[in-house]
């Protein structure tokens, strides 16, 4: 496997996409490992959580890295819910990811709330609820309490998120 280096640039926001290995759906009845799994990193790598939502068989999440190694970030979660998970199953080897992650710079405030709406989005997308107010696990009710969204969106009308995004 080829090693990839990653391009970071201070003051640059990360919209990131890590997907569970061979895309078991592990996260639909474990997302409160990977939850209390990135509190724990957020807490020790000081990265801000812009948007997230945790999926059946993937995450997605918007983080300013601030002055962390977006790599070391991925890794340690990945990491620490690798060994949470095992635990709570009494798994002792195989694969819980697939390797690496995907990440995308966020350019400009467009590009931003474009990401922002995808991953709230995320779970319609994915044809588990019909309202993505019905998934418990994003940013996106955070999101309605602070105004900025109004309690029918993306019901009575899916939102333009056309475009990549390491799915």
């Amino acid at each position: 496997m080829s090693k990839l280096l990653r391009y970071y640039s201070s003051g640059t926001v990360y919209f990131v996409t890590a997907v569970t290995h061979q895309r078991a759906e592990i996260l639909r009845d474990n997302a409160d490992i990977l939850w209390n799994s990135i509190i724990k990193i957020r807490n020790t790598e000081h990265f801000d959580l812009i948007a997230w939502v945790i999926m059946p068989d993937h995450f997605h999440m918007i983080i300013d890295r601030n002055k962390s190694n977006l790599s070391t970030i991925m890794k340690r979660i990945k990491l620490s819910f690798t060994y949470q998970y095992r635990h709570r199953i009494a798994m002792y080897r195989g694969k819980v990811w697939q390797s690496r992650f995907w990440d995308h710079a966020v350019r400009d405030q467009g590009d931003m709330n474009k990401h922002i709406d995808y991953i709230h989005y995320n779970p319609v997308k994915h044809h588990l609820t019909s309202s993505p107010f019905e998934w418990q696990h994003s940013s996106l009710h955070e999101y309605l309490e602070n105004g900025y969204y109004s309690d029918d969106w993306g019901v009575t009308e899916s939102p333009n998120v056309e475009g990549e995004f390491g799915e």
